[in-house]
């Protein structure tokens, strides 16, 4: 499993062709999120990942302190997305 710390965040934060998804509740998200992500809960994004990913971006995946979104990130890419977890999540983020 890929993955980065809170530090590589910023490294990658403006690369071509990568998108930062917040798998939090949409409640969670509205209080603070990673600038620019985008909010797809976890059971959205794991029942109906076509829907919602292409195979030729790469994501940055992230929750409250990145098991959730270790876990979702594990499952896609067995589907064959390129994705990348963030490790200890958006708390770890803010700080």
């Amino acid at each position: 499993m890929k993955s980065i710390s809170k530090d590589e965040v910023e490294q990658v934060f403006n690369s071509p062709n990568s998108t930062f998804i917040d798998i939090r509740d949409n409640y969670i998200y509205s209080l603070g999120s990673i600038k620019n992500a985008i909010n797809i809960p976890s059971n959205f994004l794991i029942t109906m990942p076509e829907k919602y990913l292409n195979k030729e971006t790469k994501y940055y995946i992230f929750c409250d302190y990145g098991v959730k979104s270790a876990k979702v990130v594990r499952y896609l890419e067995k589907l064959g997305y390129d994705v990348t977890n963030i490790n200890g999540g958006y708390n770890d983020y803010k700080e």
